[in-house]
């Protein structure tokens, strides 16, 4: 029964566009542990005696949430369900702190991609072409790489169904539309008839894993390599995270035109809530600058900040 229930409410909450494929896998494993326990409803005791066998804190924390949740939709239709208990075990989502690359690492990024091997193959003018693309438009790398040619118009990129189901059409500068379509004439004469806009040396789809092996390659020559042995380097999701900040660093100077320049960013970004965007956003020298300069014309001339 208490599968079932559990399958209703995830049907329900997909209907609004969540995914939710993480929390029907352990939703599931719960449900299994509660009836291997002769239970057919939500318990404190129980729930608490599943998500302490996850292996990590931040995992145990995870899973113990989703119950919480779930505990509060049922309960609502049926009392004999528990409402849980907030905070039983605490932990919090890390924001690991982005790299915001700068023009000079976005273009030795892009110099290390052309240089790619072997000599004449494709693979040098995806990788530098891809990362362009990533800097010009903030898209995902999961974007990105699902791109059809059929997604490339004059209007723009159209950008199938990816977070929340959602469809978008990201516009494309100029320039960036020309270097694409630069590509685009060369991967033509050079691959045979592959969908996809990013192409492998084997001149079919180009997957996340062949992209990393390449990135890292790419990294490592651009001179952008972890701090120290262990450590995290640059990520490719940071150059998201740069398109966002770089964004924000040229909005106008009022506040009611920088909510609509954000709430335009969030819009192009493909994210649910202007507040996804923010989870993007990490000071730089320039944005402090910025506020330092608005606060003195504040108390300066009296003009809001």
């Amino acid at each position: 029964m208490l599968m079932t229930l559990i399958d209703t409410w995830l049907a329900m909450r997909r209907a609004s566009g969540f995914a939710l494929t993480n929390y029907e896998r352990q939703l599931h494993r719960f449900a299994e542990f509660a009836s291997d326990c002769g239970e057919g409803h939500v318990r404190a005791e129980t729930a608490i005696a599943w998500a302490s066998q996850a292996a990590t804190p931040g995992q145990r924390c995870r899973h113990f949430q989703r119950l919480v949740q779930l505990a509060r939709y049922l309960h609502a239709e049926d009392p004999r369900h528990e409402v849980l208990p907030q905070g039983r075990f605490p932990g919090k989502r890390h924001r690991p702190v982005p790299h915001i690359y700068t023009a000079e690492e976005a273009r030795r990024l892009l110099e290390a991609a052309a240089r790619l091997g072997p000599a004449g193959s494709i693979r040098p003018h995806t990788m530098s072409t891809l990362l362009a693309l990533l800097f010009a438009t903030g898209l995902r790398i999961s974007e990105a790489l699902a791109l059809r040619m059929a997604d490339v118009t004059p209007d723009g990129l159209v950008i199938h169904k990816t977070k929340f189901g959602k469809t978008r059409l990201v516009p494309l500068h100029s320039s960036a539309h020309s270097g694409l379509e630069q590509y685009l004439l060369r991967r033509r004469r050079i691959v045979g008839g592959d969908d996809y806009v990013f192409v492998s040396l084997d001149s079919t789809h180009l997957s996340y894993a062949g992209f990393r092996k390449a990135w890292l390659v790419v990294r490592r020559e651009a001179g952008l390599q972890p701090p120290r042995a262990g450590g995290r380097g640059p990520r490719v999701h940071d150059i998201r995270h740069t398109f966002a900040v770089r964004a924000l660093e040229h909005a106008p100077d009022r506040r009611d035109q920088v909510a609509r320049h954000m709430l335009a960013v969030s819009t192009y970004l493909g994210h649910s809530c202007v507040a996804d965007t923010y989870w993007y956003l990490q000071t730089t020298p320039t944005l402090m600058s910025q506020v330092a300069d608005a606060c003195q014309r504040h108390f300066e001339r009296g003009q809001q900040p």
